[in-house]
């Protein structure tokens, strides 16, 4: 980037604030520099690091390898900004722990007090800061669906009836008994349960932990459906469904699927 007034011309050495590619340029950076470390023991989101490890001893070592990484490219931490050797630490507005991943209270609190919107734009915002914590929520796509509906309406004030107002009051509660998201294990075998409505379909993964084996979700997905997939029989609304879950676990290294749940019954196996 470079500009020229009447004394000369110049560059910048460096990135300006304020520029719009400056996260996704940093992000690339970042990426390229921890490119041996990443989904490692290291995850990078702009100028947040993660470093994880399955004990005291690889933890010292991974955080000494990425310390060192920062000096060698004259990278500087803000000391009151870090934590180290912590067993719990929020991240990008989740609670991460040996036992799974939460939602952050304060986001959850936020959601309890959020009033009713007035305008669409009121609705989209309550709309986007809820969407951060789908994957909490089992059928989420057909909790908001009522509400989504009164966004691709002209008027930029909102017309709420029964149903909306209905959907937006018990949409609220439904984040305080969220369950706690196990990490987890590709070694082990998981259980896809799906559900499937004239709305949407939705889906939950899950493996067993704990003496005797408990069932516990390891991740929530949904999806509204277009007109045309509102015309699919129920069978293949919920193999829909399946295909929504197994998309959403792509990225495990391994999946051992030992049985597939659901409410109709037909696709039971």
């Amino acid at each position: 980037m470079a500009f020229i007034i009447p004394s000369g011309h110049y560059e910048y050495l460096v990135m300006p604030y304020g520029l719009s590619n400056a996260p996704s340029v940093f992000q690339s950076f970042m990426n390229e520099i921890f490119r041996d470390m990443l989904h490692r023991f290291v995850i990078v989101y702009v100028d947040n690091i993660l470093i994880y490890s399955p004990n005291l001893s690889d933890h010292v070592d991974h955080t000494k390898h990425v310390l060192n990484r920062l000096r060698h490219y004259h990278l500087y931490l803000k000391l009151e900004k870090c934590e180290f050797h912590q067993s719990t630490t929020q991240f990008l507005g989740y609670i991460i722990s040996p036992k799974g991943i939460q939602m952050d209270c304060t986001k959850v609190e936020a959601i309890q007090s959020w009033p009713q919107p007035c305008t669409v734009k009121d609705l989209q915002r309550f709309l986007w800061f809820t969407n951060f914590y789908h994957q909490f929520l089992f059928g989420y796509s057909e909790l908001t669906a009522p509400l989504t509906s009164l966004l691709h309406r002209k008027p930029k004030t909102l017309s709420w009836t029964s149903d909306t107002i209905e959907a937006f009051r018990k949409l609220k509660p439904t984040f305080c008994t969220a369950p706690t998201l196990v990490h987890p294990d590709p070694t082990q075998p998981f259980i896809v349960e799906v559900n499937a409505s004239a709305l949407g379909v939705g889906a939950v993964l899950s493996q067993r932990r704990g003496e005797p084996p408990v069932l516990h979700p390891c991740a929530f997905s949904s999806k509204k459906l277009f007109p045309a997939e509102q015309n699919y029989d129920i069978g293949n609304r919920e193999l829909l469904a399946i295909k929504l879950a197994l998309e959403r676990i792509t990225r495990l290294k391994s999946l051992q699927i030992i049985k597939t749940c659901s409410i109709s019954e037909k696709l039971n196996a």
